[in-house]
């Protein structure tokens, strides 16, 4: 079972970062967190790694609607969202939002899955979309 839908972009790390944040805004949703893997294995590992952001994404009224179906669904929420470096191209990976259904097993949750895939695949499809 895949759980990810990806995109790879050909550009600096640090304004795919900021096209993703703009994409998932786009799309109506919003970041409610962010983990700098980097910074924070750095930190308290002193490992190094490549540039890597967790970005927590959540369109309001989706969650409120999956929250509805099943008010355990907060354990798959927000919708993360991971931007990294790999080599000289970047790599976006959003959580295929199918598997909530997957693992929930409930048919309420479909028409929100779909909906949240819908949105992520037109955010992740801006990504590498020619600029007009």
């Amino acid at each position: 079972m895949t759980y990810d839908r990806t995109v790879t972009v050909q550009a600096p790390f640090d304004r795919v970062q900021q096209d993703v944040r703009r994409a998932l805004a786009d799309q109506g949703f919003g970041v409610l967190t962010e983990i700098d893997v980097q910074a924070t294995l750095k930190a308290r590992l002193g490992h190094d790694m490549e540039p890597y952001l967790i970005l927590g994404a959540c369109n309001p009224p989706l969650a409120h609607q999956a929250l509805e179906a099943d008010r355990s669904i907060g354990l798959l929420l927000p919708c993360n969202v991971v931007v990294r470096s790999d080599g000289d191209q970047v790599i976006v990976q959003a959580v295929d939002p199918g598997t909530m259904v997957t693992l929930t097993g409930l048919g309420s949750m479909a028409p929100v899955a779909e909906e949240a895939t819908r949105r992520l695949d037109a955010a992740l499809a801006s990504l590498t979309a020619p600029e007009a």
